[in-house]
């Protein structure tokens, strides 16, 4: 978060909402270990599970593509009695650097951000989770200042105030 400006300022809008837990997995595990009990016992305390993230390369970051494969294990979040998600709701919220023109078959990402989020909302399909539109600010390189705290109340209103 701390190389995004973007994500660090919706990441910091959302922390002074007392209903919400921002937790940074880099800042919890800057060795890469994940502690999936510590992990499942805080999804089970939230109705709501966001992923905010810089969308690079295409994807979710390293680290949280890891939490997925460790945390979200079988038989807990999916399978034969992996029903402890079931209920809650995902949100992906993202920034790219790219415009919105750039994400579709004219642009030069040639792929809508919709289909590039499949993964996780196959990922909130499998676990049981309640897909909900992604939140996306794009073309943060062209950001002003205003469009930013806009974003970030966007954002609060969003992903927090809706619950």
């Amino acid at each position: 978060m701390e190389q995004s400006v973007v994500n660090k300022a919706l990441a910091e809008r959302v922390e002074k909402e007392e209903t919400a837990t921002v937790h940074y997995l880099y800042e919890a595990y800057p060795d890469g270990k994940i502690n999936v009990e510590k992990e499942q016992a805080l999804l089970l305390s939230h109705d709501r599970i966001v992923f905010q993230f810089p969308f690079y390369w295409y994807s979710t970051p390293a680290l949280l593509k890891e939490w997925q494969d460790t945390v979200l294990t079988y038989g807990w979040a999916y399978g034969s009695g992996g029903d402890k998600l079931h209920g809650k709701e995902f949100l992906a919220a993202l920034s790219t650097g790219g415009p919105k023109e750039a994400y579709n078959r004219e642009g030069y990402n040639y792929f809508e951000m919709e289909e590039l989020l499949k993964p996780l909302h196959a990922m909130a399909n499998l676990t049981g989770m309640k897909y909900m539109a992604p939140f996306m600010v794009q073309g943060v390189r062209m950001l002003t200042e205003d469009q930013l705290k806009d974003a970030a109340e966007e954002y609060v209103s969003y992903a927090v105030k809706s619950l």
